[in-house]
């Protein structure tokens, strides 16, 4: 289970809300690889990933929709 982590863990270890979590998955950049009852499950090298991309892409004063559009393409 280590190839995984639950949102609760990436709150934790990123310091973000599970709202902003929500809305990262919500938007398609974070992409729920399985569930498991009502708890989501993420690759983690993939979080590890989007998350420092999302956080320098913020840094540099992107707006969510942008860096969506930078990450997937869409």
């Amino acid at each position: 289970m280590d190839k995984f982590i639950a949102a609760k863990d990436i709150e934790k270890k990123y310091q973000l809300s599970y709202q902003i979590i929500n809305r990262y998955t919500n938007v398609g950049l974070l992409k729920i690889a399985f569930k498991k009852g009502n708890i989501r499950y993420y690759d983690r090298a993939h979080v590890e990933a989007a998350i420092k991309k999302i956080t320098e892409l913020s840094q540099e004063g992107y707006p969510l929709m942008l860096i969506r559009k930078k990450l997937v393409g869409i």
